[in-house]
């Protein structure tokens, strides 16, 4: 993300298409003339007119262009060499000339791009193709899928499932007349799958494609399209068709990476859900499945939405994070994300600590080789360690202490608090690594122990984040750009959090007007959707989860409303409440999945009483969509859908606190959001007297 220049400074490191020298380096001779020889080749003696990039990758862009000569639209594929490398060892340029010469044999067919040319500059190699005016597939499909909002309509259900077949259809038909030339695609899915307005399709993307006479397997495949490793020929289109008769209905197929007999089950929700000829299912089982259906031994336990189901899923789900463990590993503790590698396999969101966090608080037990394990490294974090509360060592440290090794824990505290000294400017303000989870951790430790020094440090912490909020007209200095973070992690919710509690503490009703003004600023990023649902406003696509959506801002808007009323603020809260209760959730998981919605619904049933809940309960079953099984035992697959993870953030503990916090008997929370600090007094004591956060803006608004 950063580089140092000559004075230690760290500057951005901007990785951008074209070559950039840092501006206290000079270029060595010997690469002079390759860079000038670089910008000489240049698109500007081409009859084509870049109009603006559609897609950058490793291997190269896509490019909207016009053939100046005839005022055609065009596609312009770049392949640089070298780059972009399979598993056959082909290069972009490699790929780009496999996909022209595809394209010129199935020339004539409308359900493909025409070739309009090919060209190089500077060793970039480039084919102009017919630009399709189409949306790709998966696109429309979220655009129109009938099980995003909280009620299920019978009639939508069959409109979609009148519309998926006919889609299907179509795309079966393309891959027919491409088979009938004796050629394999090889890499066929939603996103290379266009729709026209018509309803024609198109395909595109066909740099893997072969002859069918070569009997070569698959070396590109996305997530849930990928044909098992023996398949060669036509095998590999007829796995990917089947894939898409689940995609249609079900967009799970993902799982399918980890688990080809997970098709079965997919299958039979869709039965369930939709009106959809069951051949026409069992044929997509049959070809994806094969020999790999699971026995009931290798099914993971059904979730069921009361006390015993509840302790059955909890018993599984200790019983396949315990199995996972690796102690003898120092890099980490449990299977996670790999974001978990940044602070050595401890923080909160995708570490140990976060595990054994959920293990406790949900009671499933103490392990005390594994909080061994993170106490030896949390004594040794290494050099240059992250401090925040989600993603560092002030996380840690909170859960030390919450496991009860208070005085490991107030090492650890010292190590951050050191770090803290001086200038603040370089700390982010949000919750998951900056000042609002660093403040709101220094508080609890001065609510514990009544240490006056932590109460200064909450306080300058405080001070620093009132500073930069500006009012709620602002964007803050959370994040930039014309659609900044949003949410509980990330956005203002997080110094929203810190302004709350610390007014529980202390009293003082200017930092409930502070927490009003960053609650505002995050609830100004949102939008309010046709279905009545408030959601996080990402440009490009709304957001509900629990880090970066409207639900994590809703976690913060309800506990202000608990000491201010809002009109204005209930409406809100309401819609944010709407967007919770949608019937799919690409992922389980608790940050970004089904599993952060059953914890914001709960936070406001009695203990235990999710189950009598409807939407609570409707999610805690349709958790068994993602459901793998890991030794036998439940456990969860986590970022994308890609592998089995235990930690907290994405996998199977964050499953296990949310499942907690709706059936568990006690209060099973995020840390700082569960039952709230003790108002009466702050925890300095009745004559301590807590600094003024916010002197320069609170006479203004009295």
């Amino acid at each position: 993300m950063a580089i140092a220049d000559p004075s230690g400074r760290l500057v951005p490191d901007r990785r951008r298409p074209s070559f950039r020298m840092p501006p206290w380096l000079t270029l060595p001779g010997l690469l002079k003339p390759h860079l000038a020889a670089r910008k000489a080749a240049t698109v500007d003696e081409l009859p084509y007119r870049i109009e603006r990039p559609l897609h950058f990758s490793n291997g190269g862009g896509l490019y909207e262009a016009v053939d100046e000569r005839s005022g055609e639209k065009v596609v312009l594929k770049e392949a640089r060499p070298h780059a972009g490398l399979a598993f056959d060892g082909a290069d972009a340029v490699a790929r780009l000339r496999r996909e022209r010469e595809t394209l010129e044999r199935l020339a004539g067919l409308d359900m493909v791009p025409a070739v309009r040319g090919s060209f190089t500059v500077g060793e970039h190699h480039f084919l102009a193709m017919e630009f399709i005016d189409a949306t790709p597939l998966r696109r429309v499909l979220v655009r129109r899928y009938p099980l995003l909002g909280a009620t299920i309509d019978e009639g939508a259900l069959a409109d979609h499932t009148a519309w998926a077949l006919d889609v299907y259809g179509r795309v079966e038909a393309a891959v027919a007349a491409i088979h009938e030339r004796g050629l394999v695609i090889g890499d066929l899915h939603p996103f290379n799958i266009l729709l026209r307005p018509d309803g024609r399709v198109a395909l595109i993307d066909f740099e893997v494609a072969a002859q069918v006479s070569e009997g070569r397997r698959q070396t590109l495949a996305a997530p849930g399209f990928r044909a098992p490793a023996r398949a060669t020929g036509f095998e590999i289109d007829r796995f990917a068709l089947a894939s898409l008769k689940l995609f249609l209905f079900l967009p799970l197929t993902a799982l399918l990476g980890l688990d080809p007999g997970k098709a079965g089950q997919l299958a039979e929700e869709i039965g369930e859900l939709f009106p959809v000829p069951a051949e026409f299912l069992s044929e997509a089982v049959r070809v994806i499945a094969g020999e790999a259906a699971p026995t009931d031994g290798a099914r993971p336990p059904r979730i069921d939405p009361d006390p015993e189901g509840w302790q059955r899923a909890r018993g599984s789900m200790r019983r396949a994070i315990l199995a996972s463990a690796t102690p003898q590993r120092e890099d980490r503790l449990f299977p996670g994300d790999i974001k978990q590698f940044t602070t050595g396999g401890l923080n909160i969101a995708y570490g140990a600590a976060g595990v054994l966090y959920a293990l406790a608080v949900t009671g499933a037990g103490r392990y005390p080789e594994h909080e061994e394990w993170l106490l030896r490294r949390a004594a040794d974090p290494g050099s240059g360690p992250r401090l925040g509360f989600y993603d560092g060592l002030h996380g840690v440290a909170h859960v030390l202490d919450r496991l009860g090794h208070r005085s490991d824990a107030l090492k650890l505290l010292g190590l951050c608090v050191d770090e803290l000294r001086g200038s603040l400017d370089h700390f982010r303000m949000d919750l998951y690594g900056g000042l609002a989870g660093i403040g709101l951790n220094l508080l609890h430790f001065w609510a514990a122990t009544g240490d006056p020094a932590l109460r200064d440090e909450v306080f300058r912490v405080a001070e620093v984040l009132a500073d930069r909020l500006g009012n709620e007209d602002s964007v803050a200095t959370v994040s930039g750009g014309e659609h900044p973070y949003a949410g509980l992690l990330r956005g203002s919710s997080g110094p929203a959090l810190l302004f709350l509690r610390l007014y529980e503490q202390t009293g003082d009703g200017a930092l409930l007007d502070l927490t009003a003004i960053a609650l505002r600023q995050d609830l100004r990023r949102c939008v309010l959707r046709p279905e009545g649902d408030l959601q996080v406003n990402e440009g490009w696509r709304t957001m509900p989860y629990l880090a970066d959506g409207s639900v994590g801002i809703g976690l913060v808007l309800d506990d202000y409303l608990a000491h201010r009323q809002d009109e204005r603020f209930v409406e809100m809260a309401a819609a944010i409440r709407k967007a919770a209760e949608g019937q799919l959730y690409v992922e389980p998981g608790l940050f970004y999945g089904r599993a952060g919605m059953i914890l914001y619904l709960s936070r406001g049933l009695a203990p235990g009483a999710g189950g009598r809940d409807p939407v609570v309960a409707g999610h805690i079953r349709r958790l068994g969509w993602h459901a793998l099984a890991y030794r036998g035992n439940l456990a969860f697959p986590g970022e994308q859908l890609l592998r089995l993870s235990m930690d907290l953030a994405s996998g199977t503990a964050g499953v296990l606190l949310a499942l907690g916090a709706a059936l568990g008997d006690g209060a099973v929370e995020l840390p700082f959001l569960g039952p709230r600090l003790r108002t009466e007094k702050h925890a300095g004591g009745a004559g301590d007297r807590a600094p003024a956060v916010v002197a320069h803006s609170t006479d203004e608004r009295r």
